[in-house]
């Protein structure tokens, strides 16, 4: 087993996460990695990864390389940490996914990040959606409603952590995308050491 696999906050290995052979979609949800805290002075929209945050987020870009997971377009949200934390996973895994910086995303609750998700075009098999927390982490809960693999959805109940993604297979279509519309396939937290 690679390097940084494991249960939760590992993650099945790829070959137990399923060809898509039965999915439509898939469905990739990425809260940022660590920022920098407040500091009075910047806007929170406007916080900075740590060091610590840019190394787990090319750990995140190198798991979901090895897990040959390989989004299609990705909806960012529009602040720095977002945006930081794709460009990492970008650089270490070389996915080359479209990308669309999307203000809505910023700070989201489940509501608002579905109607940007139902958005998507249906022949696009693999989104992220890179975002923040509660919405990301309520989002994965709601979409997925307990259904999937047992250590997933287990390790959804523990928490979700920065630079956690939780990965999901859709059966319907995007536009349709609705509370317990998915099956949760891993959830993984990426830390570089």
């Amino acid at each position: 087993m690679p390097a940084g696999w494991a249960i939760c906050r590992r993650i099945p290995h790829s070959d137990m996460l399923g060809d898509m052979t039965t999915a439509r979609h898939r469905l990739v949800l990425i809260r940022h990695a660590q920022a920098a805290s407040g500091d009075g002075d910047t806007p929170d929209h406007d916080r900075p990864l740590t060091e610590r945050g840019r190394q787990d987020a090319a750990a995140l870009g190198r798991w979901l390389k090895d897990a040959d997971i390989r989004p299609q377009e990705t909806r960012c949200s529009t602040a720095t940490r977002t945006r930081e934390t794709w460009a990492a996973v970008v650089e270490a895994s070389a996915i080359g996914a479209i990308v669309e910086h999307d203000q809505r995303v910023y700070n989201a609750d489940p509501p608002a990040l579905l109607d940007v998700l139902r958005e998507v075009d249906p022949k696009t098999e693999t989104v992220a959606m890179v975002g923040h927390a509660p919405g990301i982490p309520l989002l994965a809960a709601d979409l997925s409603d307990g259904q999937g693999d047992s250590e997933a959805v287990a390790a959804l109940e523990q928490g979700y952590p920065t630079c956690t993604v939780a990965v999901l297979d859709i059966d319907g279509e995007w536009a349709e995308l609705a509370s317990g519309g998915a099956q949760l396939r891993a959830v993984h937290t990426a830390r570089a050491d």
